[in-house]
């Protein structure tokens, strides 16, 4: 994934935004490189002088070396600064004629200037090799032309030489080196052929590592637990190092440990634990269980959220037909993929606990009529527990249908009950869009994943569906060398169903899309199979066995977005359930893999099918949490009534519309002028279900109601505006969706698409001077159930609301339209504020 800016600015979070009225509806290859030109004598000395001086340091080392600590072949580990353009001369910095020993590039970084920082290991018999390239440099009797100096690419791109350092051998993107007496494990690249002089050495200063490593053409990678200054000796001890990591690439280095070096893992990490808060929220896991003796789950879970829907089961994760599924979904609800954590050597803040409550029997299967009572009864259970605590629960499993053209079923009615529950809800469900039934192949996988509909109960309105994208594309496992991947990166995880096989008149899902693994075509056959490298590394039901296994999948995604969810409540615990999942939807984007799926013209009908298989994309938490000066966000919570009877009237009639007025800087996007702009409008409320295979008319329709947003077009005033949403709304309870007009124009989707479901959010893109004036969003209702069958009389019931706003200046990051319009807003009567 691509680096995003750092979010340092907090969104503006505004209650009783919204004025109640009235309503009634009426690339180019490089040239041959030239070299900097030098003050030819002057700058051959300054590197003479530098080059001196590093090999006078180095031999004083080497004589000093205690003789039953340092092995291999004595040499120098030499640093040599390079121009930004010098990448071309980086190959002759190397010297391996036959029968000398060889010299060898062993890393190359580059620094914040862009000077190339390369790391050479030159042996002692071999010293006077830079020497004489620089002195035959300044020699003119040397020149190979007319004032054209030998060896002049080289020796002019150089700055200076220096012994190089641990530091200039760490080779990681992290920011920050690990801290002195900072015990860490490290990822140790050897050259190949010196394993055994690190292992003398690592033994002598009392460095542990693993048995297990990886074995490539010109390296040798192991793990070791150290202090970076023990490794600082080391690499003044002998000649094995080529570069150091924190370690983190894959889980193909844990899986390959060890059961002993997989503990010893377990309790460097329990080591940094920071326990969560008391009152923190939790990731409510509904699945096979989990074993709590674990020791990266027990400082998370206390025993008496460790539940069972039947109370004969036992609370363990000890079937053996889910394979461990649950305990590996607490890991990734915890920590994410466990390959992250390790990557950080940092204090591990846990800022939510976790609740499990087995719902899968250890032997057989639960009645599939009894799916929607037994995932009801289950939150109930942990609620009861701990009443005050907020959580977010997570349905990593589904079940396959008959008849799933994106209809609810008792199951996903169930969830959209339990969600709504009299309007008194505090809830957030994420529930899997559900796994490919079938071992995907070299041809177009995607074929496959749309073919594959979303499972129950993952057609939930109310429910925030997940499915699965990958970024892992490395096979690292020798056996494997051979073998392709057959997801790229950023594209659609081939085990992730998708909702394009549904009908257009159902919903659109999933809705998010989070890490659920690759899988490897096996080379011969062609047939994807699972790799330890392309899954997501977590915990083990067996700890006494091994601490590690790999998962993949739309369970594992699950259980991210559940995560990624309590992180949110942990940071802003008093925001509702419907805003959460707005922000997680709000914070989406699409890969440029996912997008490059689109036709070079697209229609809407084809951002249909990408929103269908992909979701709004992968959420991220510095976007759901932070805002930048020119990107900058709105979160809104709000309530209306939508219809009321009145006395004499046969039915209910809509109410009220929330008009949200803002006050942009007019001024600034005006100067703008053409600048391109967009703006982001996500809506989520939750509905009261009423299933039932009826034909869903109108009167059988399955919401009780809907509400829509309408953002007023540039050409607009107030009054025109309220005119339009009551044509719109009309239309809208007639099933009429307008994607035309002056108010539509400049969305990505329009009206039309996005109006299924209980979650809607819309892109739209124009210039700055359009954006000026399009200051005011409607929230506005339309029919349900609610509204067509007085006798239940619910028309007296408001409804909560989370309206999400980001205005983004494309490209102009010193831009600035946060301040003004926090300014703005601060000075506004009768509204709440935080920021």
């Amino acid at each position: 994934m691509p680096d995003t800016p750092k979010r340092s600015l907090s969104h503006i979070y505004l209650q009783k935004h919204g004025k109640r009225e009235k309503y009634t509806r009426n690339s180019g290859g490089g040239g041959q490189y030239m070299p900097p030109p030098r003050e030819r004598f002057l700058h051959a000395k300054q590197l003479q002088d530098s080059l001196a001086n590093a090999i006078g340091t180095a031999l004083e080392k080497l004589e000093q070396r205690d003789p039953t600590q340092a092995t291999g072949t004595p040499g120098l580990y030499l640093d040599i600064e390079l121009i930004p353009e010098s990448k071309k001369v980086l190959d002759s910095l190397e010297d391996r004629r036959k029968g000398k020993e060889p010299i060898e590039l062993l890393t190359v970084t580059k620094a914040e200037d862009g000077k190339l920082n390369a790391t050479v290991f030159v042996p002692q018999s071999r010293l006077d090799v830079y020497t004489k390239k620089i002195d035959e440099y300044a020699d003119p009797g040397k020149d190979i032309a007319p004032n054209k100096p030998k060896n002049e690419k080289l020796v002019a791109s150089i700055e200076t030489i220096r012994l190089s350092n641990l530091q200039l051998l760490f080779t990681d993107a992290l920011p920050s080196f690990p801290k002195t007496g900072q015990e860490v494990w490290w990822e140790i690249w050897l050259r190949i052929g010196t394993r055994s002089h690190f292992e003398h050495t690592a033994r002598q200063l009392g460095i542990q590592f693993s048995e297990h490593s990886v074995k490539f053409v010109e390296r040798e990678v192991l793990l070791a637990l150290a202090k970076p200054e023990l490794l600082a000796q080391l690499l003044e001890l002998t000649d094995a190092l080529a570069e150091v990591r924190l370690a983190k690439d894959n889980p193909t280095f844990f899986m390959r440990l060890s059961p002993y070096e997989q503990k010893a893992w377990s309790q460097e990490l329990t080591g940094r634990f920071i326990p969560p808060a008391d009152d923190a929220p939790a990731v409510c896991l509904l699945d096979s269980g989990t074993t709590y003796r674990h020791p990266l789950i027990q400082p998370a879970l206390n025993p008496k959220d460790q539940q069972a829907w039947q109370s004969s089961w036992s609370v363990e994760d000890t079937g053996k037909q889910w394979q461990g599924h649950g305990t590996e979904m607490s890991g990734i609800a915890l920590y994410g993929d466990l390959v992250d954590i390790f990557n950080f050597h940092e204090p591990v803040a846990l800022t939510h606990c976790l609740e499990s409550v087995k719902i899968l029997p250890d032997t057989g299967q639960n009645n599939p009529e009894l799916y929607g009572l037994i995932t009801g009864d289950s939150i109930a259970f942990a609620e009861l527990e701990a009443p005050e605590r907020r959580r977010v629960v997570c349905l990593p499993v589904t079940a396959p249908s008959a008849k799933m053209l994106g209809q609810p079923t008792q199951w996903s009615a169930a969830l959209d009950d339990l969600l709504y529950s009299d309007g008194q809800s505090d809830r957030l469900i994420v529930v899997s869009a559900g796994n490919t039934s079938q071992n995907p192949v070299k041809s177009d996988y995607i074929d496959l994943n749309d073919t594959s509909p979303v499972e129950n109960p993952a057609q939930a309105w109310n429910a925030l569906t997940v499915g699965a994208y990958t970024e892992k594309i490395n096979i690292t496992e020798p056996d494997y060398q051979d073998w392709e991947v057959l997801g790229k990166a950023g594209d659609l995880s081939p085990h992730s169903r998708t909702g394009v096989a549904w009908s257009t008149e159902w919903l659109n899902k999933p809705d998010i899309m989070l890490e659920g693994g690759n899988v490897g075509l096996d080379s011969f056959s062609g047939v994807g199979f699972p790799v330890d490298s392309l899954e997501l590394l977590t915990t083990y039901k067996n700890p006494e066995e091994r601490q590690f296994t790999t998962t993949q999948a739309t369970s594992a995604a699950t259980a991210l977005a559940a995560r990624l969810g309590a992180q949110i409540l942990a940071t802003r615990p008093n925001l509702w359930p419907e805003t959460v999942r707005a922000l997680m939807v709000h914070s989406a984007e699409w890969t440029e893999a996912m997008l490059q799926r689109l036709p070079s013209t697209p229609k809407k009908s084809d951002y249909r099918t990408l929103v269908r298989r992909y979701g709004y994309g992968v959420p991220d938490f510095s976007r759901a949490m932070g805002s930048l000066n020119n990107d900058v966000t709105l979160v809104i919570e709000d309530q209306l009534q939508p219809f009321e009877h009145a006395k004499g009237m046969p039915q209910p009639q809509t109410r009220d519309m929330m008009l949200h007025s803002f006050t942009w800087p007019r001024h600034l996007l005006e100067q703008l002028g053409e600048a391109q702009v967009q703006m982001r409008v996500t809506l989520s409320y939750y509905i009261e279900p009423n299933p039932g295979e009826r034909g869903w008319t109108k009167r059988h329709t399955y919401a009780s109601h809907g509400l829509r947003f309408r953002v007023k077009s540039a050409e607009d005033n107030l009054t025109t505006f309220r005119k339009k949403i009551n044509k719109a709304a009309q239309e809208a309870e007639e099933g009429i969706y307008r994607q035309s007009g002056d108010d539509q124009s400049g969305w990505l989707f329009g009206s039309n698409f996005i109006s299924k479901g209980s979650v809607h959010s819309d892109i739209w893109s124009g210039n700055a001077v359009d954006l000026a004036r399009k200051d005011a969003i409607a929230i506005f209702p339309v029919g349900g159930w609610w509204k067509e069958k007085p006798a239940f009389k619910r028309s007296e019931r408001s409804i909560r609301y989370a309206l999400i706003v980001s205005l983004r200046v494309l490209n102009q990051p010193n831009i600035d339209i946060y301040t003004p319009i926090s300014n703005t807003i601060l000075t506004e009567v009768g509204i709440e504020i935080d920021i």
